[in-house]
């Protein structure tokens, strides 16, 4: 156990005490919440509740648990995990559904950089423990091309393209109805859900996040649509398609309809990274490589065109 003593900043004041604690220590709004349930925050030396209100000035005491274990890389072969494309620098793999790029507290299931060890093959050692080589990330229920960094060199620039945004993202959501205009952009910030800490939203003070799109399909219940993310924020197409009242297909946490996702087969959303090109680390040539869709997507598509 440790214990922090700090001062509530102006920018705080009047803020519930669980989410401020969570700007100013880094913590998830529900893990700043049960330390106050636990006893383990005091405001100028009485006990916090996670609604009581913060009083810039005042003194916050809070008792933290030690950190838990690093998160280690269990060598597990991933089924059905294809490589698109390798050599010294980079390899580029097609994540199946069901799949975590790298391990994290509470995530049991098989992930990329594990189903690469299994194979024998070599990445980077640059980044954290758990997540060596990896540069960007999919989440587990989204399928597609994921590059990882096997040099050292390649993690720098790759990491460095993603920031200054160089790499093209390119993905295809089917989403619910038919968005109007049927082309443009969605600007619109993205932070944690205030109410739901385990989904995100737009919020005002949330970091900037745009997505470019365009119809290519449109279909009775759904359209199937072109999306380049300028951006690469946590769960950012389910996000911006979410509050357009156009939620991606079989996304559930986002607010589609079951009974949809039911007629077509569907156990999580309908969202695939398709493309993905950036400048090789090794010589600077543009290079692109693109993911079929797998199998339950293609078997939705094909159900709706049947329907239309």
């Amino acid at each position: 156990m440790s214990d922090r003593t700090l001062p509530v900043p102006d920018g705080l004041d009047g803020m519930r005490v669980d989410a401020g604690l969570a700007k100013l220590l880094g913590l998830s709004r529900t893990a700043a919440a049960s330390l106050t349930e636990s006893g383990d925050v005091s405001l100028d030396g009485r006990p916090a509740g996670k609604s009581d209100r913060l009083v810039a000035g005042a003194w916050l005491e809070v008792t933290l648990p030690e950190p838990d274990r690093p998160v280690e890389v269990e060598p597990v072969a991933v089924a059905g995990m294809k490589i698109l494309y390798e050599d010294d620098d980079v390899i580029v793999v097609d994540k199946p559904v069901g799949v975590a790029a790298h391990p994290s507290p509470g995530w049991t299931g098989p992930t990329v950089v594990g189903g690469l060890a299994a194979a024998g093959t070599r990445v980077s050692t640059s980044g954290a423990a758990e997540r060596q080589g990896v540069v960007h990330r999919l989440d587990v229920g989204t399928t597609g091309v994921m590059v990882v960094a096997k040099s050292e060199h390649a993690y720098t620039v790759l990491k460095r393209a993603f920031k200054e945004r160089t790499v093209d993202k390119g993905y295809h959501a089917l989403v619910q109805g038919h968005p109007d205009p049927t082309a443009g952009t969605i600007d619109a910030p993205i932070d944690r859900h205030p109410k739901h800490d385990y989904k995100f939203a737009v919020v005002a003070s949330g970091r900037p996040s745009v997505t470019h799109y365009e119809v290519v399909e449109a279909f009775r219940a759904a359209s199937l649509v072109d999306i380049r993310l300028e951006t690469g924020r946590t769960h950012q197409i389910r996000v911006h398609f979410s509050a357009l009242r156009h939620p991606c297909v079989g996304d559930l946490t986002y607010g589609a309809d079951p009974v949809l996702a039911k007629r077509l087969g569907l156990t999580r959303q309908w969202l695939h990274a398709r493309r993905l090109a950036f400048d090789h680390p090794a010589d600077g040539r543009r290079v692109e490589f693109v993911s079929e869709y797998p199998d339950d997507l293609r078997a939705a598509l094909d159900k709706l065109a049947e329907e239309s």
